[in-house]
């Protein structure tokens, strides 16, 4: 099996098991306790803290550990309207946000358009914040869905705290900009599930949502925080390698699916984006068949759009981006992939297509 789909989970780094192993031996008793083994977890904890606040920009203190990508997103938002309740309670956010933040947000948002490369419209962005009762800005920094990379530093408002989503893209790069708020996700980069990040900057009027004060609420797990800590710091130690090798396989599939696949888009900006990332739209394919069909040739590959059966519509990323929802795929490199994954997958991928067309009725391309 060829696994394609790093943007959902990356493969677990051989750092973050070797690392989880030895936590799990050495970081298992409590590290808010006294007594030696406590002791040595909270060492453990906060070795992890400090690493995963120099790759992030900020220091150590301002790291808060979570149980999810999702709960530091929520974290992120709600800790953030708390705070700033007093100069209201509205949102402003791009139209491609994951839909764990816009649930955060949830009736407090004003969504801003982005153009149909999936990149944030800067001028109706600006113009958002003309309106009274904005508290908190909020800009993924680059999408999940196909790669764009978003212009952070310009969307920074003064006044105005700035939420940034970088589950995608911290393993590769420090977020730029004067953000307020940062969220990410471990097993993205290669570390466990189980391990979200939420930074905040000092002089940002966030709040906990949690009692007496707690900005880590519960027991935290240990072991899979010093895993991801260290999977961080590998895969940034050779991020600029790797995203050269990655960025040349996805520029050939960029290349090659629209020359050997007939009506098909491929979607998101070609240079400014994601390494590892490529998304693409067949025309005359329903999507979740294209993508049961690879999974039987070997390929494990996701969608862009949220076309199933259990939600019956398309991806609000490529609904706001105005591109084809149609038989969507979603390439997303690990940087462990082998070149000649790559080069089967675009090899078999027409027939493919074309054997779902056929079934379909619809000939003569």
């Amino acid at each position: 099996m060829a696994y394609l789909d790093a943007a959902a989970a990356e493969p677990l780094h051989p750092v973050a098991r070797q690392a989880l192993l030895a936590a799990l031996d050495d970081g298992w008793a409590d590290p808010g306790k006294l007594y030696t083994q406590a002791r040595r977890a909270r060492q453990l904890l906060d070795a992890a803290r400090a690493s995963v606040a120099e790759a992030v920009g900020v220091r150590t203190e301002h790291v808060i550990f979570t149980p999810s990508g999702t709960s530091a997103a929520a974290l992120a938002v709600h800790g953030g309207l708390i705070g700033r309740q007093r100069y209201g309670t509205t949102v402003v956010h791009s139209a491609i946000e994951h839909s764990a933040v816009l649930h955060a947000i949830g009736e407090h948002g004003v969504s801003v358009p982005v153009d149909r490369t999936g990149r944030l419209d800067l001028d109706a962005w600006r113009a958002a914040f003309a309106a009274p009762g904005v508290a908190l800005a909020a800009l993924i920094s680059a999408s999940h869905e196909v790669g764009t990379a978003q212009p952070v530093e310009a969307a920074a408002v003064a006044g105005v705290p700035l939420y940034v989503d970088a589950a995608q893209s911290l393993g590769w790069a420090p977020v730029p900009g004067e953000w307020s708020l940062l969220s990410a996700s471990a097993h993205k980069w290669g570390g466990p599930a189980g391990v979200g990040i939420l930074a905040v900057r000092p002089g940002t009027r966030w709040t906990t949502p949690f009692p007496d004060n707690q900005r880590e609420y519960g027991s935290v797990d240990l072991p899979s925080i010093v895993a991801a800590a260290a999977s961080l710091r590998a895969v940034r130690a050779t991020a600029e390698r790797d995203a050269a090798r990655l960025r040349t396989l996805v520029d050939l599939i960029r290349e090659r699916v629209p020359a050997t696949v007939p009506h098909v888009e491929v979607v998101g900006d070609p240079t400014d984006r994601l390494p590892h990332l490529v998304t693409f739209s067949c025309l005359y394919v329903d999507g979740e068949a294209l993508l049961h069909a690879l999974d039987r040739r070997g390929f494990a590959v996701s969608s862009g759009s949220s076309c199933t059966s259990s939600t019956l519509r398309p991806s609000h990323v490529l609904e706001a981006m105005g591109v084809l929802s149609h038989g969507n795929v979603r390439v997303s490199l690990p940087r462990d992939v082998a070149d000649e994954d790559v080069h089967r997958f675009l090899a078999e991928l027409p027939g493919v297509v074309a054997e779902l067309r056929a079934e379909a009725g619809v000939t003569g391309l």
